[in-house]
């Protein structure tokens, strides 16, 4: 078993003269008359061998019983915010000037069912949109694929086409409406329709912002919807890198994820740890392909996860600025500030919500947004209660919705910058994300880099360890989880959103008007064209376009109405597939 799951992190100091006095004339008598016992440890189970309560964060770190100013570290100066590095957030007024974004993640059926939710949600009081595709589009297949059947539209919107994106935006400005797009693989295709639909729509590339999901790594590590192998996919994200910071200045051509890391059932730190890792790896391999750090690191964001473990949330977030602050100077050498800022999303932790009396997940929701913005995050989706059950209906969307904007409006949370910092508590657990995090840089240095140590496994087993363990704690009930091994109570069952073979059979019907209408000599030629320049090797032409760069022939692809699964066909026959290696 992974000692990284667990293990508890060096002692800083020894207990002062004052607090050993504390510990004898107040602690002990108080503990003689009541022991303690954590949360959850109802039936005893949670105690060391000396029968004293042990305490931990979810990730099973421990928590000491008090922190006071000799936990931190010696010499310990706070920056003030706005200042390297960063730790206690990019912008020197936190959220006075702006609030975060509040970008709901949604998508379902049709790209006509899901412009309307859009237009709701928007009309709700968001600020920004988030697309979730279906599984056929994540895998790069059409709707009418047989390898699609029974999954179009259930867990996103299902897009064939550049018709479906033009529908999807229909009556949305997108020069002035950011939207983010989770998708991995095929993102450069999905991407280039969202540029083609923008430029129809009169809007200019310089001006529209958004984000691209992009992360290919994390697809290896955790959710492994994955087509091609590890260098090819490297090579698609590295083009989006160069072409955006040519043509797309204000739109993040990744966003490095640690969310689904987390998903898959990592610690708080290797979640943290990975996913700047990650970065590393990605800014690696431009800088291979000869692009100047300071001309695409501005651009590069992250999407963290938020859990239910509120402090260690918090520390994750501040010790991130930090992190990759000191690694994109000490490092790479960046100099253009922009380049040193940890820009990032957030999402509320969807695998902690439980299909057993799902309105518990309001509270859970509230709690992880509000460790989220206290982190100082760019940007928020809040988790619909009933997704443990299906895609959000209407109603818990605009609930979800609300939780964020009571956040902002109400609580007062908004009002002064990190205002957790200099908490010992935070401070500490801080400090052990940062030198935790830089353990795991040191093994992953060691081994080659992430797609070497991909390559391997480790990161797969570490999080498999880590979810074991934590697994196992839930059972004991170590952990406990309410509604499901403690408070249990009999349910009645929880109206859902459905998805039948409607929109299958709607999209199906689409393709076939499609195809007979377009140019088949133009899909045909460009298609070629794309597989020409996936086979060349790209040449860096100083401030220009690599030769080979496949963005401007998945532009032409995508312009001619090729499909999703015909464009990944092309690039599939020329790249190959992956399969994953096995965990011993």
């Amino acid at each position: 078993m992974s000692d990284h799951a667990t293990a508890a992190p060096p002692s800083l100091r020894e207990p002062s003269a004052a607090e050993r006095e504390w510990t004898r004339n107040i602690i002990e008598p108080a503990l003689a008359k009541s022991p303690e016992r954590p949360i959850g440890a109802r039936s005893g189970i949670n105690v060391d061998p000396e029968g004293n309560a042990r305490f931990t964060t979810i990730s099973g770190a421990p928590i000491e019983r008090l922190y006071t100013e000799a936990d931190l570290p010696d010499g310990l100066t706070l920056p003030l915010p706005g200042q390297p590095p960063y730790t206690r957030g990019i912008h020197p007024t936190g959220y006075r000037g702006k609030l975060w974004t509040m970008r709901q993640f949604s998508g379902f059926a049709t790209p006509e069912e899901t412009n309307l939710r859009y237009k709701y949600l928007l009309a709700q009081g968001g600020d920004g949109l988030s697309v979730a595709f279906d599984l056929p589009t994540l895998m790069g297949y059409d709707s009418d694929d047989a390898e699609s059947e029974g999954e179009v539209g259930k867990c996103g919107v299902a897009i064939d086409s550049l018709e479906d994106m033009e529908i999807l935006f229909s009556g949305i400005d997108l020069e002035h409406v950011t939207v983010s797009m989770t998708i991995n693989s095929p993102a450069s295709v999905l991407w280039a329709m969202y540029l083609v639909v923008a430029e129809k729509q009169g809007a200019d590339w310089k001006k529209i912002s958004g984000t691209l999901q992009n992360d290919i790594l994390k697809e290896y590590i955790a959710q492994k919807e994955y087509i091609y192998p590890p260098a090819p996919s490297m090579r698609l994200v590295v083009d989006t890198f160069e072409f955006g910071s040519l043509y797309t200045p204000r739109f993040n051509p990744i966003s490095i994820s640690g969310y689904h890391i987390r998903e898959a059932g990592s610690t708080a730190l290797q979640e943290l740890a990975f996913t700047l890792y990650d970065g590393v790896e990605y800014v690696e391999w431009a800088l291979r392909r000869g692009l100047a750090i300071d001309d695409f690191a501005p651009r590069l964001s992250f999407f963290f996860n938020a859990h239910n473990d509120f402090f260690e949330e918090i520390a994750k977030y501040r010790a991130a600025r930090s992190i990759w602050y000191r690694t994109m100077t000490e490092r790479f050498g960046a100099q253009n500030p922009r380049s040193t800022w940890m820009r990032f999303h957030t999402q509320t932790a969807g695998v902690s919500l439980t299909a057993q009396q799902p309105k518990n997940n309001i509270a859970r929701v509230a709690i992880q947004a509000l460790a989220a913005v206290l982190g100082g995050t760019q940007s928020l989706h809040t988790d619909g209660f009933d997704e443990a059950l299906a895609l959000p209906t209407e109603d818990a969307a605009r609930i979800a919705l609300r939780t964020q904007q009571i956040l902002a409006y109400e609580s007062g949370v908004a009002n002064t910058a990190d205002p957790l910092g200099g908490s010992y508590f935070v401070e500490r657990l801080t400090k052990d994300m940062e030198d935790g995090a830089f353990d795991y840089f040191r093994k992953l240095d060691a081994m080659g880099g992430m797609v070497t140590a991909i390559e391997h496994g480790f990161p797969q087993k570490e999080i498999a360890e880590a979810s074991y363990a934590y697994q196992r704690a839930v059972e004991k009930k170590e952990k406990i989880i309410v509604g499901v091994n403690d408070y249990v109570v009999e349910e009645t069952p929880q109206e859902i959103l459905y998805i039948d073979e409607t929109a299958r059979d709607q999209q199906t019907a689409k393709l076939k008007h499609l195809r007979a209408r377009r140019s088949q000599e133009k899909v045909e030629r460009t298609l070629n064209a794309l597989r020409a320049a996936v086979a060349e090797d790209p040449k860096t032409r100083s401030g220009q376009l690599s030769s080979a760069n496949t963005m401007p022939f998945i532009l032409d692809c995508v312009g001619a109405y090729a499909t999703v699964g015909e464009i990944c066909a092309a690039m599939r026959e020329v790249m190959g597939t992956y399969t994953e290696v096995s965990i011993a």
